[in-house]
C-alpha cells in the first residue's frame, strides 16, 4: 500500500495533479448549479416587480 502512495517516486506530481483535478470536477458541477439558483431567482424578482406594477 506504501508503494501504492509512493507512486514510484513521483507522488509529489501525481497526487496534487489528482487534487486539482478533483477540484476542478467538482467546480465544473457546483458552479452551474449556483448560477442556476441565481437566475432563477433573478426571475423571480422581476416576476413579482412586474406583478407589483399592473
Amino acid at each position: 500500500m506504501k508503494a501504492f502512495f509512493h507512486m514510484g517516486g513521483y507522488a509529489m506530481y501525481v497526487w496534487p495533479s489528482y487534487g486539482l483535478a478533483l477540484v476542478i470536477l467538482l467546480w465544473n458541477v457546483i458552479l452551474p448549479m449556483q448560477r442556476k439558483k441565481w437566475h432563477i431567482a433573478s426571475i423571480k424578482r422581476r416576476l413579482r416587480r412586474a406583478q407589483d406594477e399592473k
